[in-house]
């Protein structure tokens, strides 16, 4: 299917968020999500279906100064 993540076209076969950080080896990371502008929690990404024409914005903190 095809969805945005984070403004980019990309195309998944993942069918929930947890199995789209998978794919993009992200699984593990620690990482702030959203789906189609709403904020998914870590302990919900499991549940949360993606569907075609979604958008996913993948958040990663940044240190420095």
């Amino acid at each position: 299917m095809k969805i945005i993540v984070n403004g980019e076209p990309a195309s998944t076969a993942a069918g929930t968020l947890a199995d789209l950080l998978a794919e993009l080896e992200l699984a593990d990371a620690i990482v702030a999500t959203a789906v189609n502008g709403d904020m998914v929690r870590a302990a919900k990404r499991e549940a949360t279906p993606i569907a075609d024409g979604d958008r996913v914005e993948i958040l990663a903190p940044m240190q420095g100064g």
